[in-house]
């Protein structure tokens, strides 16, 4: 009488950690829409109030519309060299060549890097 619930127990126990790991593994999966990503090129228009740039492809029509806020790091650095500036978004202006490292979700880029990249002239 003793030994069925203790079957029991030992059951249960051996089963819930296998239904857990069942579980846990497709919690991942609903999160796989968002990924990293980037973007290079120039920038066409500005909306500061929208916290939102667009970038051209340089050599293409291809545009995308680029989302930052207060986590955004905004660097720039002259084209060859290893120093690395630290800016704010006032700094980034039409015609500016960019290249963008942030999260796609749902074709949407949400930027967490924006390097300017400088020339030498600059």
């Amino acid at each position: 009488m003793v030994l069925k619930p203790i079957t029991l127990l030992f059951t249960f126990v051996l089963a819930l950690p296998l239904v857990t790991v069942v579980f846990v593994q497709d919690a991942p999966g609903q999160n796989q829409a968002a990924k990293k990503g980037s973007w290079e090129g120039n920038v066409v228009r500005s909306n500061p109030d929208k916290s939102t740039f667009t970038v051209r492809q340089v050599g293409t029509n291809v545009e995308e519309t680029i989302h930052y806020d207060g986590a955004t790091r905004w660097v720039s650095q002259e084209h060859g060299s290893k120093k690395v500036n630290t800016i704010d978004a006032t700094q980034v202006k039409d015609n500016d060549r960019v290249i963008v490292r942030g999260i796609w979700d749902k074709g949407v880029l949400y930027a967490t890097l924006i390097s300017k990249r400088l020339s030498y002239s600059d």
